[in-house]
């Protein structure tokens, strides 16, 4: 099975996502002064600019691109194993899930509940298929690093095995 949908230029989720949480938050907020209205015209610029690094073009990453390969040169086509990738193969997504879990409980709503299983869905699905990616290119150190490495949930006691009480 293979998947050649890009992880990125899917800018229909870009806009229906930022639409949803825009009329949502607009639906609560309801501004009227000029001062309300600049407030939530910051917040929407937000919303779609988070729904543009999320599912449009990784801007952050175009704009740091060069500085990075400068300052960390000879780090491209290498397996990232080391710090948050010792212990999970997908910490970013862990982490996106785990924020995603807190608006859910400090702000549980349809939207809100609805969202959430789809977002977590969607983020699995992606991570899978990075996951036949790497694979795909690293071969027999990929399938060391997954032999050790859980995908989304650390092994707590494979940490108490070795002594550490804190994963490094």
């Amino acid at each position: 099975m293979t998947h050649d949908a890009p992880a990125y230029g899917m800018w229909s989720l870009v806009v229906i996502n930022s639409a949803i949480f825009i009329l949502f938050a607009f639906s609560f907020f309801k501004p009227a002064s000029r001062r309300d209205w600049r407030t939530f015209g910051t917040f929407s610029a937000f919303i779609v600019a988070l729904f543009v690094e999320m599912y449009g073009f990784p801007m952050t990453v175009y704009l740091l691109s060069g500085w990075l390969a400068r300052r960390f040169p000879g780090r491209e086509g290498t397996l990232a194993t080391t710090g948050p990738y010792a212990q999970v193969r997908h910490p970013q997504y862990v982490a996106f899930v785990l924020i995603m879990l807190g608006f859910l409980l400090q702000w549980p709503t349809l939207v809100t509940l609805l969202m959430f299983p789809i977002l977590v869905t969607t983020y699995v699905r992606l991570a899978r298929r990075e996951e036949l990616e790497a694979q795909a290119r690293f071969g027999p150190a990929w399938d060391a690093y997954v032999a050790v490495t859980p995908p989304f949930v650390p092994n707590l006691r494979r940490h108490r095995k070795l002594g550490r009480k804190h994963p490094v």
